[in-house]
């Protein structure tokens, strides 16, 4: 089989296209032929060591995948062989083939294609996660969403929509914002062009914001923290700018703020019960045609290095996708 490989932590000019032996389910395991890999932003750290995660070399990027289960292993029913499935790896999906376990590989929801699949996972179950489990956002609630134009952000938009949050999208660029109004943002923030803090006081009227969504970090994370209203809770997702804030606690103590880390791959094996009813959740507004992941580029498996510095140059909105 064909897989994109990272051999050493250099980078993504690193990465190979190779031929490899094709893999085989053992007990409790499917064998599903990728027909579409997501790659994510941490993608960009991982080929570096600067994830959560270290993966044993060699391993190919992409943490999501959809496609077809081809074989299964002793002891799970044969009647998956050729269902559809979409899997959450961590890493491993750029290539033709992979192995996990029989019940990491979820039944495909029929309203998506694989592209559009494989990108359901990662970004609106760590939202979900922010949103409802960390955040306990209700219905009227402000929500603002730091890089809301890229693939977590994009999500964001649409889960708070869901929730019944009034949005604030806010982005770098109007053509960015565009994106985020047509996907349901109730308002739109430049902060290339605006003071993010004193607009967000201004957009809800000096009472500032019930809940900040910042996967980005840098200078932006301690001016959205000082436009938190009282009792308002702050999502650290991640850090898209490269630099991670050092936030200053008085304004923590002031505001009454919880500061709140959203580590969904960590949380999933520890909250496996809430992880599956945020999962449901997901699938049923899949079901009602509420929710459909924005793929912005599509790239063949070889052009994977290519995709990947899409993303870490900010070029890309939404999902970045693989096919196969």
């Amino acid at each position: 089989m064909r897989a994109i490989v990272c051999d050493a932590f250099e980078g993504v000019d690193n990465l190979k296209l190779v031929d490899m032996k094709k893999p085989s389910a053992g007990p409790g395991e499917v064998l599903i032929r990728v027909k579409a890999a997501a790659l994510n932003f941490f993608d960009t750290l991982i080929l570096h060591d600067k994830y959560q995660f270290t993966p044993e070399l060699p391993f190919s990027p992409a943490g999501e995948i959809a496609g077809i289960i081809e074989a299964v292993g002793e002891g799970v029913d044969p009647h998956r062989v050729g269902e559809k499935a979409i899997a959450y790896i961590r890493w491993g999906g750029a290539r033709d083939y992979v192995v996990v376990q029989q019940d990491e590989a979820i039944t495909m929801p029929s309203k998506l294609g694989f592209e559009h699949a494989a990108g359901l996972m990662i970004t609106y179950g760590t939202t979900i996660y922010g949103l409802r489990s960390r955040a306990r956002m209700q219905p009227g609630e402000t929500l603002a969403v730091l890089g809301a134009a890229g693939g977590v952000g994009l999500a964001a938009v649409e889960i708070g929509k869901l929730m019944g949050a009034r949005v604030i999208a806010c982005a770098s660029s109007d053509e960015k914002l565009q994106l985020c109004k047509a996907h349901g943002a109730d308002d739109l923030l430049n902060y290339k062009t605006d003071d993010l803090k004193e607009a967000l006081k201004d957009m809800t009227y000096g009472h500032g914001v019930d809940v900040v969504y910042d996967p980005v970090g840098g200078d932006l994370s301690e001016a959205a923290l000082r436009a938190t209203g009282w009792y308002g809770r702050f999502l650290v997702i991640g850090f898209a700018s490269g630099a991670i804030p050092k936030m200053p606690l008085n304004l923590v103590m002031l505001k009454g703020v919880d500061l709140l880390g959203v580590f969904w791959g960590e949380a999933i094996g520890r909250e496996p019960a809430d992880h599956a009813e945020n999962m449901k959740q997901i699938m049923a507004w899949v079901a009602s045609g509420q929710l459909k992941p924005y793929i912005d580029r599509r790239y063949a498996l070889e052009e994977t290095p290519e995709a990947i510095k899409a993303i870490a140059n900010r070029e890309a909105k939404g999902k970045v996708v693989i096919t196969l």
